[in-house]
């Protein structure tokens, strides 16, 4: 098995969240579990993906800061929330709100473009300004403004028993330098560098120069480090979906397989318009996942990465899933626990 230049520094994982149209409180416990559950295996993060209108978590802002009430180390993100359903000076107080709320553990991940499906849903969203929104990075320069504590406004002082502030509050140190910007694209990582931001690539990119995944997440990371003021320093967070097998039960390990073999069709060739790429899934043995691992250039260039837990498991999978990650996959990758506490 070849070794990484380093050991993997940060484990951590993400989950989309789901629950059932008839009992939503349900799925939303089971998310805040899982993140329990990953703090006491001593996992270092645990992120929640973006859904609106579908049945997975749409306000991941608001469960990260139930999330800061029930756990006391790890840390906690999104993979993305993209800013086109947001207002930047308003997320920037939540964001602030809830990392002054964790103890400055919060790592919001973003992304820009058009919300999906925009021409169904820019009545409902934007109903007087559809045609005009800016849906660019400036959408992401403007977060970043306002969460580094840059004024929001030229206007401050007391008026009559009130006191105003030119900028964000709460301001929240540190935010700033803890801001991710997911990319599929070359363009995104050059310039999520440029920026200072941080890198998240996961399991999806874009065939722009190769159609080879591999190649193609290289080049990203490379990139987003050339264009990094940190340059090789700059922080990089690779997340594919991991399901390892080690104390799986017979039944969970045919569920997984035929779970990765329905998608991989998907991973043969560019699909749709924008011409994206998808990593297979990775299910098996913690060696042999490592060893899959270790034979991708864009991991052996990275030292974190969030493994993405599949959408559609049940509560007791993810604990299975998560144990195994903790237990042999993060060891095999040369990862340790910081603190962990019996599961």
């Amino acid at each position: 098995m070849p070794l990484p230049s380093e050991p993997l520094r940060k484990l951590g994982f993400l989950t989309i969240g789901l629950f059932e149209e008839a009992d939503p409180r349900r799925g939303h416990e089971s998310t805040l579990k899982v993140i329990e559950l990953g703090e006491r295996l001593g996992f270092d993060s645990a992120w929640l993906r973006h859904r609106h209108l579908q049945y997975g978590i749409s306000s991941p802002v608001a469960v990260l800061a139930a999330a800061t009430q029930r756990t006391s180390r790890i840390e906690l993100g999104t993979a993305v929330i993209p800013l086109g359903w947001e207002n930047p000076l308003r997320l920037a107080e939540d964001l602030a709100t809830v990392d002054i709320l964790s103890g400055g553990r919060l790592n919001p991940g973003v992304s820009v473009g058009p919300p999906m499906h925009y021409d169904r849903v820019r009545q409902a969203l934007y109903p007087d300004t559809a045609d005009t929104e800016d849906f660019s990075y400036e959408r992401v320069r403007r977060l970043l403004h306002f969460v580094r504590g840059e004024p929001a406004t030229d206007f401050s002082g007391v008026q009559g028993f009130e006191v105003f502030s030119d900028r964000v509050q709460p301001h929240a140190p540190g935010l700033g330098d803890r801001m991710w910007y997911g990319g599929a694209s070359l363009r995104s990582a050059r310039w999520a560098g440029e920026n200072g931001m941080n890198f998240l690539t996961s399991s999806v990119v874009k065939a722009e120069e190769s159609e080879d995944f591999a190649e193609i997440q290289l080049a990203h990371v490379r990139a987003f480090r050339a264009h990094h003021p940190d340059g090789e320093r700059a922080r990089v967070s690779q997340g594919l979906v991991v399901i390892p097998t080690d104390s799986a039960t017979p039944r969970q390990r045919a569920k997984y397989l035929a779970y990765a073999e329905q998608r991989m069709p998907r991973t043969a060739t560019p699909q749709g318009p924008a011409r994206l790429m998808f990593a297979p899934d990775l299910v098996g043995s913690s060696a042999e996942i490592a060893e899959r691992l270790y034979a991708q250039a864009a991991f052996r260039e990275i030292n974190e990465v969030a493994f993405a837990l599949p959408f559609t498991f049940d509560h007791d999978d993810y604990i299975q899933i998560l144990t195994d990650m903790a237990t042999h996959l993060g060891p095999a990758l040369a990862w340790h626990p910081p603190h962990p506490t019996t599961p």
